[in-house]
């Protein structure tokens, strides 16, 4: 198609001229155009990147999709972690710290070791940092309770075993077979004496059974003491049981073991009898902690229901009289 000329009526010639444009116009027009294009094709760029992805971004998306989904499952992991240590030390502290006698483990001791400077500077400054420092810190304080958890229970393995040898020596029977006592003639306490007729410190229990009846170590232990005399305990053996523990047998008829012999909880240790100071035949038993005398009432739990216990516990606050 031909390029359509314009024209214009020339006063002075009374005719009319093709219009010729300017150089300068020519090229103003065509910078203008040139402009014109880069723009269009500017915004047009734009559009696209804005609203249609490249192949290499939609594959970079769906990889930070698919990590921040991994992210979320893996929080939902570490808190179910964390619930379940969280129990674990509530048991350590509230049952099994409690049955050894120790003190619990405050939780910021079991959150602690992360001091000095910021341990998570390195991973700041990202558009998922916070996702990603938040993981790391739930991390680090499930490791510091997990290590303070196998502390404690290193702790409790060795405690379990001394304890396991403590209830071993601890006295916790009564001294004879319970089917051979007749009676408990007389508990701890203030009680009328048989021959000074006047109140005075029982320091024992008294159990009646027939002569020659066979008395036992009520805790393993060692015996550190076989006494034979005419007067007050007459035949009496005593056991360290350690743990600050010691047993008294006296107004035994004779003795069953020996000065430094060990025996084990159940053993016979000798035969009952009226010697010393009774006024018939009965074991005088005393438990000492730390050499001070104390109830041994208190020390039957392994041959006691909690209704015997309590039964037991109302008998020795009746006013018996002494055998001793």
């Amino acid at each position: 198609m031909a390029r359509q000329k314009h024209y214009i009526f020339n006063q002075l010639t009374q005719n009319f001229e093709v219009l010729e444009m300017p150089r300068s116009r020519k090229v103003l027009r065509f910078v203008l155009i040139f402009l014109a294009f880069l723009g269009i094709t500017f915004l047009f760029a734009i559009l696209l990147f804005t609203f249609f992805k490249s192949p290499k971004e939609k594959s970079q998306a769906r990889e930070l999709e698919f990590m921040k989904l991994q992210y979320e499952i893996m929080n939902d992991r570490l808190d179910n972690l964390e619930a379940l240590v969280t129990d674990m030390e509530q048991r350590d502290n509230s049952l099994y710290r409690v049955m050894f006698e120790a003190d619990p483990i405050p939780t910021t001791v079991r959150r602690s070791g992360f001091t000095g400077a910021d341990r998570y500077a390195d991973l700041y400054g990202y558009k998922s940092s916070g996702q990603v420092v938040n993981t790391a810190r739930k991390l680090d304080v499930i490791a510091s309770q997990l290590y303070h958890q196998s502390v404690s229970y290193d702790s409790l393995f060795a405690m379990a075993r001394n304890k396991a040898d403590m209830l071993a020596h601890i006295p916790a029977i009564f001294p004879l077979k319970e089917t051979e006592i007749k009676y408990i003639s007389s508990y701890f306490g203030y009680r009328p004496d048989p021959i000074y007729k006047i109140d005075k410190f029982h320091s024992g229990m008294d159990f009646s059974a027939q002569l020659g009846t066979e008395a036992y170590a009520t805790g393993d232990g060692k015996v550190v003491d076989v006494e034979s005399n005419e007067w007050g305990y007459g035949n009496m053996v005593t056991i360290d049981h350690g743990y600050g523990y010691k047993t008294r047998y006296a107004h035994l008829q004779k003795a069953a073991v020996k000065k430094g012999q060990k025996v084990k909880r159940g053993q016979r240790i000798g035969f009952i009898g009226s010697t010393g100071k009774a006024t018939g035949v009965h074991l005088h038993y005393e438990v000492l902690k730390n050499d001070v005398q104390i109830d041994p009432i208190n020390f039957f739990y392994n041959d006691l229901t909690p209704d015997e216990y309590e039964q037991i516990l109302q008998q020795s606050t009746l006013p018996t009289q002494t055998m001793d």
